[in-house]
């Protein structure tokens, strides 16, 4: 299966589970695989025979900004279901980081990495 990959997107958001981030905010990093047949696009040169990757990433702002989650399990959750209902892609893989999280110790990131198919769509 071929690829369209979004690596590093940076959105601001309100996702945490305590007060101060949801009040606060903070910035979130996301990677997303989109997997799809490129075949087609590949021969034809035709932006409307692939995923636009353009409206994609509105599409995954807009999510992402629209709901203050407690988890970000579910930001990632409902970010892909967006994508899978919206766009012509087989399969999103979603690498949500958390590098701002609130704890007490040293490191880059916290993140989840979820897969989801046109079949589990929530």
């Amino acid at each position: 299966m071929d690829k369209i990959i979004i690596k590093g997107l940076r959105i601001f958001a309100y996702h945490g589970v305590n007060p101060e981030e949801k009040e606060n905010g903070q910035m979130f990093e996301l990677d997303v695989t989109l997997a799809t047949d490129l075949s087609k696009p590949g021969v034809s040169d035709n932006l409307g025979d692939t995923a636009n990757y353009a409206k994609v990433i509105k599409l995954i702002t807009a999510t992402f900004q629209l709901e203050k989650n407690d988890l970000i399990e579910r930001a990632a959750q409902r970010v892909a279901d967006a994508i899978l209902e919206n766009h012509p892609v087989m399969s999103v893989t979603l690498l949500l980081k958390k590098p701002q999280a609130p704890m007490k110790a040293d490191f880059d990131y916290v993140a989840v990495e979820i897969t989801r198919g046109r079949d589990q769509i929530t």
